[in-house]
């Protein structure tokens, strides 16, 4: 028997899922029913799309903006994390990614004494002392660190963005070394063989890409679906069960199906209405939505037009891999293809990762390209902005801090949620040069990439408004001789008139133009 004073500190609701776990039946009516009843009313403060105005998001039944950068994809993996969690809560941030990978392939940590290599991570299977994994049994020490993640974020109110899946996980590409020695391979566990589930040994000769690994082909109704994938989808179903196990009762978390998939659109919508399903019959609210690789041509995109037309399977959209690839307007122009096409079915447009600093060849660019994708992303309207780890994003590194800092300065001065895109009140702009985002006579946020000059239209404004300029690169405002107050009265402001503003210094400045007060 099981008594409540078993699990200290935890709500009656908790205590029942911990029950129900403990018991192998976590989601059963019974269970789901009582839960209901004792979360009803906390569902209030569990993030979702923004009353008034789904474009952006919610938490505690307030709008927040979501912005952040870390040195890992797996965070919950990490040495260190707690530490890692107040540094990126330091500069402002208020957003994590988090995979869940176990990739066993060395890793190094540059320290004093040297470059250390090492392996950090480890896989949610037990390992038999065979060697060989049993998955029917749990390595409590990978729960153990997920369970610490969900609870310092909470603690932290970071909202956590899960991705159940990653494809590179399952591959072997370029002597990536990921499936030789995962537990799903069937050399490597008790449970299955190749013969009985499908599953290859090996996957090195095509990149993930090319879609040719069966475990993302797991369910019925798949082109490539075969009987026998049954055996690896059952153990894929009580992965992801455990998992929710631990993540549904916390209210600052978002699920997204893959990392960049090119698997059919059905692979991902399953698991989608799997996570759906258990959200409701524990009676709590699940937001969700699937990565799809092609994101970087949205116009060309089948399954990004499909995700558009569903708002009830995918609940946002993640839009990361347009930030690849993409440069300066191009870049611009793309985004704004996302937000007209948004408005037929509003919702958050995520960026979980953007890309800029590592000079690959499919496109990352340099560490500023990653800042300007950073702004722009943010004043197109998306939802939320995060840059993507090291060695492919700048991460949290000082060019990260600097644009989290500046961003949520700004945020201080101007609530995104109560602006838009207003490219038409520019003049004299060259391409890329600079970005508005305003409520016309009310409040203006100007976006320099590199110094410059232009003009703003601020017709009809007839208030006086505090001109406040913003170092990116340094995070902080900046006192010029272009800062202060700015009195329209003294000025003829007419329908189509204009007053210039030009950056301080070449380099990434925003300046806020607000009514004083």
């Amino acid at each position: 028997m099981i008594s409540v004073s078993s699990f200290p500190g935890q709500t009656f609701y908790s205590f029942l899922l911990s029950a129900a776990v403990i018991a192998g039946c976590p989601f059963t009516s019974n269970v789901a029913t009582a839960q209901k009843l004792a979360q009803a009313e906390k569902n209030a403060d569990r993030i979702k799309p923004y009353a008034a105005n789904p474009r952006y998001w919610q938490y505690h039944g307030k709008p927040v903006l979501l912005l952040g950068g870390s040195k890992d994809d797996s965070l919950f993996q990490i040495p260190g994390l707690k530490n890692h969690l107040d540094e990126i809560q330091a500069a402002g941030g208020n957003y994590i990614r988090n995979t869940m990978s176990d990739r066993r392939s060395k890793k190094t940590s540059q320290g004093s004494g040297g470059t250390e290599v090492f392996g950090y991570e480890v896989y949610p299977f037990k390992q038999l002392p065979s060697g060989k994994y049993d998955l029917n049994q749990w390595n409590n020490e990978y729960w153990k660190r997920f369970a610490n993640m969900l609870k310092w974020t909470h603690e932290r109110d970071i909202i956590v963005q899960i991705e159940v899946w990653d494809r590179f996980d399952f591959t072997d590409f370029r002597g990536a070394n990921h499936w030789r020695q995962h537990p799903y391979n069937p050399t490597n566990n008790i449970n299955y063989t190749s013969e009985n589930s499908g599953l290859a040994t090996e996957y090195s000769k095509n990149h993930p890409g090319r879609d040719v690994q069966p475990f993302f082909h797991t369910i019925p109704g798949m082109d490539k679906y075969q009987p026998k994938y049954d055996t690896i989808r059952r153990y894929q179903e009580r992965f992801v069960d455990k998992l929710l196990s631990y993540s549904l009762p916390y209210g600052n978390v978002l699920y997204c199906m893959n990392n960049e998939t090119s698997s059919s659109p059905k692979w991902g919508r399953y698991w989608i209405k799997f996570i759906r399903h258990r959200a409701q019959e524990l009676g709590v609210d699940a937001y969700t939505t699937d990565m799809f690789d092609n994101g970087f041509t949205p116009e060309e995109s089948q399954e990004i037009r499909l995700s558009f037309d569903q708002p009830d399977i995918y609940n946002f959209i993640d839009i990361s891999q347009v930030n690849s690839r993409s440069y300066n307007e191009d870049h611009w122009d793309k985004l704004m293809w996302y937000s007209r096409e948004i408005k037929k079915y509003p919702r958050p447009l995520n960026n979980t990762k953007i890309y800029g600093s590592g000079y690959k060849t499919f496109g990352t660019g340099a560490p500023e390209d990653g800042v300007e994708r950073f702004w722009r992303d943010l004043f197109s309207g998306c939802a939320s902005v995060r840059f993507h780890r090291p060695d492919s994003g700048n991460g949290l590194n000082d060019f990260a801090k600097g644009s989290i800092k500046a961003a949520r300065t700004l945020e201080g001065l101007v609530k995104f949620w109560e602006l838009t895109p207003r490219m038409d009140l520019l003049s004299h702009r060259q391409s890329n040069e600079a970005y508005l985002v305003a409520k016309p006579g009310e409040a203006y946020a100007l976006y320099f990439t590199n110094g410059g000059s232009v003009d703003v239209d601020l017709s009809g404004a007839t208030k006086s408004f505090d001109v406040t300029w913003l170092s990116i690169s340094m995070g902080i405002p900046v006192q010029t001789s272009a800062t202060g107050r700015y009195r329209l009265m003294d000025k003829t402001v007419d329908r189509g008139s204009a007053v210039t503003f030009s950056a301080p210094y070449k380099g990434p400045w925003v300046v806020a133009i607000v009514p004083a007060k």
